[in-house]
């Protein structure tokens, strides 16, 4: 037995390991941990039930793993949500929840938490951020904080550069259902085939950016399945407890960046050694800040006390009644809501209702062309009355939906009397949630903070966004002149 794992025994003594259906890993034989995590990423994926995308690796990992149907991040876009589910905290608790902030400010994180990788490496554990994923798959190497890190995160960038016989944790990025689409030559997606939610229009260039994105699902699952197979030819795969997940909703204008179901709903997959569970559906709540805390339960690690997540698998598993999500700054677009989503309802606060939903994003006028097309079509009065509502000059304070029922959240239900008593009960919910958790949204930035960002935008996207424009032959809009 090597050094540091007789360290971990005795570090660990006496401490329960976790165990899951009834048999635990056993202290001298700890698991590995790896997160295969994709980017901007509903559960799209014929395991869900979608039946437009190629997704047969990531299939067959949920016919082997544990399939969660109702996972969610606790932000819609990227740097906060992965500043979250790394720490196990809410962005909001530890002022992180600006997107891409802190970045030059040598901010630290409060006294108590840490990026999950440390508490791996203090149980022992070798860490990395994996770049050389497979054959033919490069990792990115994605962090994104919104805070910097006292030490390095990572010990390394393969699992490959332990020591003999040291466990590791590692992650893996993986790019593909981030814009910029790629289309698959070969085999493309037919855009006149797809099935389009009701508020996006019918239309060719709607049809085409989603089939380029579902022809980017497949790509993931390509490389997804690569990894899988060196797991396998390396003797690791039953050595490996395997998360893959999405860090924030899918790359559409009402997905990312907002607090609908497809910009904060990710896919989850678990798959545990010795086909522990394997098949199983699983439709309890989960947050993306659970993700860190299962991962050490499932590896006999205690959760550190002041981690707001919680583990849903092991002995000690608990479950939700609800999960809490945030936006609040996107690049230059300031903004602040919040939502409760339990089993059966979606409430939403805009704590800045006279601002639309389109308050202007450089980013998202260039990377998204239906969002352009919205505008185009709201100016020609071609939309239809549901897709009208997200062009709204302001939007209501509150919105309630009963997402059983209305899966796309177009009927808001906060205005009926005979809800009163959910939206009051939800309502309370998020009061207390905010208080509780010391939510930092209310905490304005410094105003030179947008300002950058705004500059960075413009710098980056309007030229672009004037070439986008005239091509499309649309009008110049007042900012961009």
């Amino acid at each position: 037995m090597d050094r540091s794992r007789r360290s971990f025994l005795g570090q660990m003594a006496g401490v329960s390991f976790a165990a899951v259906s009834g048999g635990g890993f056993q202290s001298e034989n700890r698991p590995n941990v790896l997160w295969l995590t994709a980017e901007d990423f509903c559960p799209d994926l014929g395991c869900y039930g979608n039946r437009e995308v190629r997704s047969p690796n990531i299939d067959h990992l949920a016919d082997e793993g544990i399939r969660f149907t109702n996972a969610f991040t606790t932000c819609p876009v990227c740097s906060p949500s992965r500043s979250a589910f790394m720490t196990g905290m809410y962005q909001t608790s530890i002022d992180a929840h600006n997107h891409r902030s802190h970045r030059d400010d040598s901010y630290r994180l409060p006294d108590g938490v840490r990026v999950i990788a440390d508490w791996f490496r203090q149980a022992g554990y070798f860490t990395a951020n994996v770049k050389s994923a497979a054959p033919g798959v490069t990792g990115t190497g994605k962090t994104d904080f919104n805070f910097s890190p006292s030490e390095p995160v990572f010990d390394g960038t393969d699992w490959n550069q332990r020591k003999a016989g040291q466990p590791f944790f590692a992650q893996i990025n993986f790019p593909e259902t981030h814009r910029v689409f790629k289309r698959n030559e070969k085999n493309p997606t037919d855009p006149s085939k797809l099935t389009l939610p009701p508020q996006y229009p019918d239309h060719p260039v709607t049809r085409a950016d989603w089939a380029a994105y579902y022809d980017s699902v497949g790509f993931l699952d390509e490389k997804v399945g690569l990894v899988l197979k060196r797991l396998a030819d390396e003797g690791l795969l039953d050595e490996t407890i395997i998360f893959f997940f999405g860090d924030n909703g899918r790359p559409h204008f009402r997905g990312k960046q907002w607090l609908y179901d497809e910009g904060i709903h990710v896919p989850l997959i678990v798959r545990l050694p010795g086909g522990r569970q394997a098949g199983k559906v699983n439709d309890q709540l989960v947050s993306a800040i659970d993700f860190g805390a299962t991962s050490l339960a499932l590896a006999g690690i205690p959760i550190p006390a002041k981690m707001q997540g919680q583990a849903f698998l092991g002995p000690n598993a608990r479950r939700r009644d609800y999960i809490v999500a945030a936006r609040d700054r996107c690049d230059e677009t300031v903004d602040r809501i919040r939502c409760v989503r339990t089993p059966q309802f979606k409430y939403i606060r805009n704590f800045y209702p006279e601002r639309p939903y389109t308050q202007l994003n450089r980013y998202k006028e260039t990377e998204y062309p239906v969002l352009r097309l919205m505008r185009r079509l709201h100016g020609e009065g071609k939309l239809t009355p549901v897709q009208m509502q997200f062009m709204a000059p302001v939007r209501p304070a509150e919105e309630l939906y009963d997402v059983t029922r209305d899966r796309n959240e177009l009927v808001n239900l906060a205005v009926l009397p005979e809800h009163r008593r959910t939206l009051g009960q939800l309502r309370g919910i998020l009061d207390r949630w905010v208080v509780e958790t010391g939510d930092r949204g209310a905490t304005a930035e410094d105003a030179s903070i947008p300002l950058y960002w705004e500059q960075q935008a413009k710098k980056n996207y309007d030229q672009r966004l004037r070439k986008l424009y005239e091509a499309e032959a649309m009008p110049l809009p007042e900012w961009l002149r």
